[in-house]
Formats: C-alpha cells, structure tokens, sequence
C-alpha cells in the first residue's frame, strides 16, 4: 500500500493534508546570503513597484557576457529585471549557477525609500 493511500484510510481526508506538511517539512533549504539590490533604479523597478511583495519568488539569471562585471547575477521578478546580486557579493552565486546548482531567491524586505539601495532586499537560498 502507498504511503499516501495508507494515510487516506487511516486518517481519512486529514491524511493527505498531514502528508503534505510532512513532505514540506522534510525539504530543507539553506539561505546562502542575504543582500540588497543593485541597478534597481536602472531597470524596471519602479514600474512594478506596487506588483511586488516580501516573500515573492525570484529568479536568478547568469550573465557571464555582462561587460561590467563577468560575475553577474541578474535578479527578475516574473519576467522583468529588477536590477543584480551586488558585484562584492556575486561570485559564489555566479560559481553556484554556473555549476549548474539549484539556487531559490526571494523578496525579503520592501521599503519605500528614495535610496535605491535600501528599497528591495533579497534573500538567496541553496536547495
């Protein structure tokens, strides 16, 4: 008997339910680095201001042909570039992507500053 339909006839529609959280349990992810945005002023940042939200999912794109800065990591939400992983910070990550490892990133602070560098904050984990 599957794991999933033993917990069904044990605990009736409550199995399913238990199972999941006990699978979401078992995932780990590590956070990795904690940094702000770089360029946001730069790209479409301001545009979508009001679309994003702490906790939003974000992806991380490899730009080994960027002519300022080999290392880079841009940073998109959905499909428009907010702005890059600080170069001071963007080596590991940009070693990680290139090796082809599975990197998550999220919004972790939102501040409405006229600072660019204090608005966005994100947070990238490993897993």
């Amino acid at each position: 008997m599957q794991r999933r339909t033993f917990f069904q006839t044990l605990f009736g529609g409550m199995g399913a339910a238990m199972l999941s959280r006990h699978t979401q349990a078992n995932e780990r992810t590590t956070l990795l680095q904690e940094s702000p945005l770089a360029g946001f002023q730069y790209h479409r940042g301001n545009a979508i201001w009001p679309f994003l939200r702490e906790g939003e999912k974000l992806s991380l794109v490899r730009e080994s042909f960027n002519g300022h800065d080999s290392d880079a990591v841009a940073v998109y939400f959905r499909n428009d570039k907010l702005g890059f992983i600080p170069h001071r910070e963007n080596r590991t990550i940009a070693q990680m992507l290139d090796r082809g490892e599975k990197l998550n990133a999220r919004i972790t602070r939102l501040l409405d500053e006229n600072n660019p560098w204090r608005r966005v904050r994100i947070s990238i984990f490993f897993g």
